[in-house]
């Protein structure tokens, strides 16, 4: 599976963002799907996930509340919608496929295959 983020941009504190993740293949719906995130100097971090059937979602206690991940199998989607978003929410954000032996990625070892990554900013 190939991943391909998008919507990062540059948003003051408060604002809202919405990033989506486009996968390659007929399998996506096999994938657990995340979000993860990395500022500078400091490790990648999970954020959120969802199961195979986006039944089930599963969220840092960071974004709970403020965040939101859905997938649309029919057009191999995962999108995450960010609210209330904080100066600490910059980081670059990857979108992430999971191994198929889990349901959620919520670790990096679960993560099968990375999207290239997509920047976040906000403005005090």
């Amino acid at each position: 599976v190939q991943l391909q983020a998008s919507g990062g941009g540059l948003v003051q504190a408060g604002g809202s963002l919405r990033l989506s993740c486009a996968a390659s293949g007929r399998t996506f719906s096999s994938y657990g799907m995340g979000w993860f995130r990395q500022a500078p100097g400091k490790e990648r971090e999970f954020v959120a996930a969802v199961s195979m059937s986006g039944g089930s979602t599963y969220y840092a206690n960071s974004v709970k509340g403020r965040f939101t991940i859905t997938r649309d199998n029919a057009k191999n989607t995962v999108d995450r919608q960010m609210n209330s978003l904080k100066p600490e929410d910059a980081a670059i954000y990857y979108c992430a496929a999971g191994d198929t032996r889990y349901s959620l990625p919520v670790t990096t070892q679960r993560v099968y295959a990375w999207g290239q990554g997509t920047l976040v900013t906000v403005s005090s």
